[in-house]
């Protein structure tokens, strides 16, 4: 197993150890989560740097990085919902989304592409935006910060949902593409 996919696995193996903390109603506890998420979020960075920098690009390494990201930010965002602090039916926009964008990418025939999309403006907005909010959310803050932490996520959530439309929507190299392959083919456009 490569550098970069242990740096991923460690991403997976932190998870009950910051929801454990996340459970504790100390404020100790609660900043040592927000510290722990942080220091996990950042190592998504680092795993697709080394992974580059290193050449050390694998299979398992392009279907765990997505798969970890995606635990990373539900697994606390479902816990939070558990203590009351963010509203279900936020959660559940945002599981869909993921959920939704992550089969969409794996299964070429509903995209007619093989290759894996990168993340674009959008996604990587949605992310921070994602990681901002979990941050605030957990983090002990006083009570005149609770509405700034919901705040963060509301935006999050919108972002969220923009960004996976964007991502879904045909883009115009989509359709000249799939155009001319069915056109090449001798058989009328297909539209997406």
């Amino acid at each position: 197993m490569t550098l970069p996919t242990w740096v991923t696995l460690s991403r997976l193996l932190v998870l009950p150890i910051l929801l454990y903390f996340l459970e504790n109603p100390t404020s100790e506890a609660r900043w040592l989560s927000v510290v722990i998420f942080l220091i996990a979020a950042m190592t998504d960075w680092v795993d697709g740097y080394l992974a580059r920098r290193l050449n050390q690009i694998t299979e398992l390494g392009k279907f765990l990085d997505p798969l970890v990201d995606k635990l990373l930010i539900l697994a606390p965002l479902l816990a939070l919902n558990k203590l009351g602090q963010v509203p279900t039916w936020g959660v559940f926009l945002i599981l869909a989304r993921e959920l939704t964008i992550a089969g969409w990418r794996v299964t070429p025939s509903l995209t007619g592409n093989t290759a894996i999309a990168g993340a674009n403006f959008w996604g990587k907005l949605k992310t921070v935006s994602q990681i901002a909010a979990i941050a605030l959310l957990i983090a002990p803050l006083p009570m005149s910060w609770q509405l700034f932490s919901l705040i963060a996520f509301w935006v999050a959530v919108a972002l969220t949902l923009i960004s996976g439309v964007i991502y879904l929507l045909p883009t115009t190299d989509k359709i000249s593409s799939s155009t001319e392959k069915s056109t090449s083919a001798g058989s009328r456009p297909e539209v997406r």
